[in-house]
């Protein structure tokens, strides 16, 4: 296994899970205290902790230490980094479907092949 493809596997793990999506949500809008990231759930603050810890293992967060506080920040490049892979087969597959599309859309009239029945070409 890669090392590429073992921190693909991490982050998709992380993002597995509800609470850490939603913690990924919430620091997409700017860096955020453990408390803060506690506060919409009914969870405790030491499994916030582990949260964070699987989140900054696979690399998707970072903590900072701002005198007694320790914020935690979103990895906004780890986060294009997976975009741009999903995006790679994205845009594999819709280029697959306009093909399709154009096929379909192909007439017997224009001169193409088609593959109807006969029954279907007939008026």
């Amino acid at each position: 296994m890669t090392a590429e493809t073992e921190a693909l596997d991490q982050a998709f793990a992380a993002l597995a899970d509800p609470v850490r999506r939603a913690m990924i949500a919430r620091l997409s809008r700017g860096p955020a205290t453990v408390n803060e990231l506690a506060e919409p759930f009914e969870i405790s603050k030491q499994a916030v902790s582990k949260h964070i810890q699987v989140l900054e293992h696979a690399g998707l967060v970072t903590r900072t230490r701002d005198a007694q506080r320790r914020p935690v920040h979103l990895n906004a490049a780890r986060l294009e980094a997976l975009t741009a892979w999903i995006d790679r087969y994205r845009l594999v597959h819709e280029q697959q479907f306009r093909r399709l599309d154009t096929l379909l859309g192909q007439s017997p009239s224009d001169g193409s092949t088609s593959r109807r029945s006969t029954k279907e070409k007939q008026p």
